[in-house]
């Protein structure tokens, strides 16, 4: 094979690389907005946050989560509905799409989903965003019906926004 073939097969091999260590698309690290659109908590009002998600010290996100045994069992049915591939329920947290931290109702099954671990924006990306959420609403610098939306329409999209456009693994 002469110099042009093998710069051809270089040439090949280096983009064959390129698309294997391809990034996944964001959109596939979403959840299925017909599935899972989100909802929130009726008890967490804008005029209540001062008492509730942005009370450190006497409000807690454990006196309103669910059991794990109700989060297991519908972790399992949502993979199924999601047709993920990987069917191992280890290699998901059943996450709030609006994070109880910001008013997500805690036991919707619209408002929970099967989030990948793992990936470019798996599930502790997510959670930076909720922590920086949630300092915005408690600060007044965005209320607690805009975090919500932002979150629950794209939460990649509000990542790149809030948190920054580079993902920290």
């Amino acid at each position: 094979m002469g110099y042009s073939g093998m710069r051809k097969m270089v040439a090949l091999g280096f983009a064959v690389a390129i698309l294997a260590t391809a990034p996944a698309r964001a959109d596939e690290f979403l959840p299925n907005p017909d599935l899972t659109p989100g909802e929130t908590n009726p008890d967490i009002t804008q005029e209540n946050i001062a008492d509730t998600i942005c009370n450190h010290h006497g409000w807690s996100t454990k006196s309103i989560r669910p059991p794990a045994n109700y989060t297991n069992k519908l972790k399992v049915k949502q993979i199924e509905e999601y047709g993920y591939e990987d069917t191992d329920p280890h290699s998901y947290e059943e996450d709030h799409l609006i994070p109880l931290t910001l008013g997500g109702n805690p036991r919707d099954p619209h408002n929970l989903w099967p989030e990948p671990w793992d990936g470019e924006y798996g599930a502790h990306v997510k959670d930076k965003l909720e922590v920086k959420l949630n300092k915005l609403v408690c600060s007044e610098e965005l209320t607690l019906e805009e975090a919500q939306h932002a979150i629950a329409t794209n939460w990649i999209a509000a990542y790149k926004q809030y948190v920054g456009v580079k993902v920290a693994r």
